[in-house]
């Protein structure tokens, strides 16, 4: 599928500082309440849930590197904050690759500590962190310790459903394909202890990798 172009950067620019400015303070009292926050990259046109006309590029150059200040800004801004509670928690940038839209800051306290811990798949066999991929933020980014885990999409083995749920069967056959042509490339299978929703087991895709970076 060929990518669509991104015009206007230098509005995105702005929109960037505002969405900076907009995240930088993190309501103590919120967090103390729901025990988890999290930041994603909400400028246009990446904020977007779908892209119905052709995939869009990732932020690269200039722009990746304005967001990803940001996610550091966001992110000091939000340690000195959480701080203050005196408790344990969780903070840290998960810097996608190459799906660097998806990167965002994410914190926890409480109950929600171990959940955030084991959200990515950890591989056996790890990568070194390159920091010099990163240019003039180089510096900033050498300030963290970064773990390496997998960016992966995951479906489940009640997938594609039954006929019963789509409005026609030929929406049916044409997710059923869809699923059997999916689960004939490289994945990773999960056997759940308990059934969730009536799935007994995950797929598990990669996609990319994920470095949760913290100090």
């Amino acid at each position: 599928m060929k990518a669509k172009k991104i015009r206007g950067h230098k509005r995105r620019w702005k929109d960037i500082d505002h969405w900076i400015q907009a995240n930088k303070e993190i309501d103590l009292d919120s967090l103390t309440n729901y025990q988890h926050n999290y930041i994603k990259i909400r400028v246009y046109p990446w904020s977007e849930m779908t892209d119905i006309n052709g995939q869009l590029p990732e932020p690269n150059g200039i722009t990746k590197a304005k967001i990803l200040n940001g996610l550091i800004e966001i992110y000091d801004m939000w340690k000195t904050e959480i701080e203050k509670l005196g408790e344990p928690y969780y903070l840290k940038i998960w810097l996608f690759e190459p799906r660097f839209s998806k990167s965002q800051v994410v914190c926890a306290i409480g109950e929600w500590l171990d959940f955030y811990e084991s959200t990515f798949f950890k591989p056996e066999k790890s990568k070194e962190f390159s920091a010099e991929n990163y240019g003039v933020l180089t510096s900033k980014i050498k300030e963290f310790n970064w773990e390496y885990r997998y960016d992966e999409e995951h479906l489940n083995n009640i997938e594609p459903g039954s006929p019963e749920d789509y409005t026609s069967l030929d929406g049916y056959e044409e997710r059923k394909k869809w699923f059997d042509k999916m689960l004939k490339k490289p994945h990773r299978i999960t056997d759940f202890k308990e059934p969730i929703g009536g799935a007994t087991e995950s797929y598990s895709f990669k996609k990319g990798n994920v470095w949760l970076g913290g100090k």
